[in-house]
């Protein structure tokens, strides 16, 4: 094993065990989702989808949704991980101990990601346990699967961004805060686009968030192939731009 594979498999394995060992975040994580999904799936059960969507259930269109909310604000809180590690010192020891920080940020980034993706899995499952009805097939499950682990990257290179620029809690808080709740509530991940007032539709389009909740439904409840071109480039394009901001703040750090 390479150096640098031996970086990013070791910093992955440190993301998942520090979840692990921390049962009360891990649970939130679960409990948060399995509330949307109760009071807004029965809340809204006679709530017309009309389109495509006429003849589910709101539960089962809000399912897709709701774990691309569980990868959003997973996602978002992967900084805090990294101040907690810049007061600590163990960042810039890290960074200035390793020839690789770009591995160290991928491998962190690889570890918070797929742990993502198996919550937004067992999510899934609740979903059904409570109702919800999918039709899923494998192919068009893997390309939404693919496009939803590089929003993780993308938004969590974002977040990890935000930690290394300031090093303080309150900046992490207010990205959690300020950005999620705003990205979710004008994209899809709740509502159809057809069903929107023709300004708010017209974000909705343009928002990430809506991309991967849209590719979700497709894989999910129809067993259509989502269309890559629009789902994966844009969101890959983000994940390299928004990855090589953050490993640049990185770098920096071992250098401090």
């Amino acid at each position: 094993m390479s150096a640098q594979t031996a970086t990013l498999a070791q910093t992955a394995r440190r993301s998942w065990m520090k979840a692990l060992r921390r049962p009360v975040p891990l649970t939130f994580s679960f409990v948060q989702p399995l509330f949307w999904m109760l009071i807004f799936g029965f809340l809204f059960h006679r709530f017309a989808l009309g389109g495509e969507y006429a003849r589910l259930s709101y539960l089962s269109f809000l399912l897709p949704g709701v774990c691309a909310m569980t990868v959003l604000f997973g996602a978002s809180q992967s900084g805090i991980d990294l101040v907690r590690d810049l007061q600590t010192g163990f960042a810039q020891r890290m960074a200035r101990a390793s020839a690789h920080p770009g591995w160290m940020l991928a491998g962190k980034l690889a570890g918070d990601g797929s742990r993502l993706l198996a919550q937004a899995l067992v999510v899934a499952l609740l979903g059904v346990a409570l109702g919800a009805r999918l039709s899923v097939g494998i192919g068009p499950l893997l390309v939404a699967a693919v496009g939803l682990a590089a929003f993780a990257v993308a938004y969590g290179s974002l977040s990890c961004w935000i930690a290394l620029r300031t090093g303080a809690p309150e900046s992490m808080a207010t990205f959690v805060h300020v950005v999620n709740l705003p990205l979710l509530f004008t994209s899809t991940a709740l509502v159809p686009v057809r069903q929107m007032p023709g300004w708010l539709a017209a974000a909705a389009r343009w928002n990430p968030l809506s991309r991967v909740a849209d590719g979700l439904r497709q894989a999910l409840l129809f067993s259509r192939m989502p269309d890559a071109a629009a789902l994966l480039v844009p969101l890959a394009i983000a994940a390299v731009l928004l990855f090589a901001l953050a490993r640049h703040a990185m770098a920096r750090a071992g250098d401090e």
